[in-house]
């Protein structure tokens, strides 16, 4: 104000004209249209706050007609299972039935956001949640489960990945987009998440939401929960949530969903096998097979099922693999006729896991040794190494301990190990259709 007193002064005496108070100015300033003041010195974006949100947000009433998927970085430093010693943030994926307002699906991960952490997000909302819930020695009712009709999510990269586009069109599930510039759109899984970080800033290790809020509080210093007992309390956290009256409906987030599924005739579609139906959503790589199988970024893969398309593989196309990237020992391989998946293992079985990180690391540090030519051997041998290091390091470098957890996270959660039969059909899976495990030496590797 004192540039604008100083500039109407100027240009009053130099037209010959009275100069008028600096109150008067200031009056005047005072009602200037404060959307038009802020877009014009700070564009569109800083403006859109001040401005009422055009279009109504999609009007759903039945139960997991939509279902809201958002992810974010959680405010609180967690430390390993060995050494308590912290490891950083972790992330959160959260689903939410738009038309009850209930958390169905909860993933928490060391993993920036992808369309795995989506994968697992959805079979954890889909599936019955008390084996998991026994898993994290939680006592804590959780009802919520089912299959959504619809997905509706924001422009990140993770959501526009053809493995979830694929996941969602084998089972049916359709999957929307906000409208650009229409923030309000994903409000509901937005404020769940908001809600959720309020509860995490009482908890010890805690980052705040920012620097200013954090202060000269030790974070680090006071970090004392894992990833495990991190996900042990926000499912409580959940539950008490399912349990307080909703300013929207004012009642219980678990009564509208009670009262939902009375209403309706059918009750929600499960998911009855885990790992059939993650492995639709996981990342997809195309490759063609040879005499000795599939190579997947110098690993190579083989297996007996893969013998009748060998003799045939000129007549088919490249075919789509998918991986776990938490455990590359095996790859799922969609047979020619889009039915079923084979699982395909290691061809050298005495191979370890390992992970896509641990992968891409090891070739990063060959190609810096000056290996142009990165071979299987040299990939493992090099991965054997970086493992000793980390373990040695864990104790003092936070890095190193972030990739422990990583790697034991991984050993828990990814996907099964029998690679001798094939998945059911895509879309159409239950517990019947699972096939047994292979029994012991029932194949044998040839040499």
């Amino acid at each position: 104000m004192a540039a604008i007193s100083r500039e109407i002064a100027r240009l009053c005496m130099a037209r010959g004209l009275p100069v008028p108070s600096r109150g008067a100015g200031l009056r005047r300033v005072a009602q200037l249209d404060p959307v038009r003041a802020t877009m014009a010195r700070e564009g569109h974006d800083a403006a859109r706050s001040l401005r009422p949100a055009r279009g109504d947000v999609p009007v759903v009433s039945e139960l997991l007609e939509q279902v809201q998927v958002d992810h974010t970085p959680i405010d609180v430093i967690v430390v390993d299972d060995r050494h308590r010693l912290p490891t950083g943030r972790p992330y959160v994926t959260v689903a939410i039935d738009v038309a009850s307002r209930c958390v169905v699906g909860l993933v928490v991960t060391l993993e920036a956001p992808s369309a795995t952490s989506v994968g697992l997000c959805l079979a954890r909302a889909g599936m019955d949640k008390r084996p998991w819930l026994e898993q994290l020695g939680v006592d804590a009712v959780w009802p919520m489960s089912g299959k959504p009709r619809e997905l509706f999510v924001d422009n990140g990269a993770e959501f526009h990945s053809e493995a979830l586009r694929r996941g969602c069109d084998q089972h049916g599930i359709g999957l929307r987009y906000r409208p650009p510039g229409r923030p309000h759109y994903g409000g509901i899984v937005e404020r769940v998440i908001g809600t959720m970080m309020g509860l995490v800033h009482e908890l010890p290790g805690t980052t705040f939401s920012s620097v200013a809020e954090r202060g000269g509080y030790d974070s680090d210093g006071r970090a004392v929960m894992t990833l495990t007992e991190l996900n042990a309390w926000l499912v409580l956290a959940v539950a008490c949530y399912h349990g307080q009256v909703h300013d929207w409906f004012c009642r219980t987030p678990a009564g509208v969903w009670a009262e939902l599924a009375a209403m309706t005739d059918q009750a929600p579609v499960t998911v009855a096998n885990e790992t059939a139906f993650l492995v639709d959503f996981l990342p997809v790589v195309r490759r063609s097979l040879t005499r000795t199988g599939f190579l997947v970024d110098h690993v190579h893969y083989s297996c007996d099922a893969l013998r009748p398309w060998i003799a045939r593989r000129g007549q088919l196309d490249k075919f789509v693999l998918r991986r776990d990237p938490r455990d590359i020992s095996r790859i799922w391989a969609l047979e020619p006729d889009g039915t079923a998946y084979a699982q395909v293992p290691y061809r050298t079985q005495s191979r370890p896991a390992i992970s896509v990180w641990e992968q891409r690391a090891a070739v990063t540090r060959l190609r810096e040794q000056g290996r142009d030519d990165v071979d299987e051997q040299a990939l493992f041998a090099m991965v054997d190494q970086m493992r000793r290091i980390t373990d040695t390091a864990a104790a003092t470098s936070r890095k190193a301990r972030r990739a422990q957890v990583r790697r034991d996270e991984a050993g828990h959660q990814a996907l099964g190990s029998d690679t001798t039969a094939p998945l059911p059909p895509t879309g159409a899976r239950d517990a019947d259709s699972e096939a047994p495990p292979a029994a012991v030496f029932e194949v044998i590797e040839q040499w």
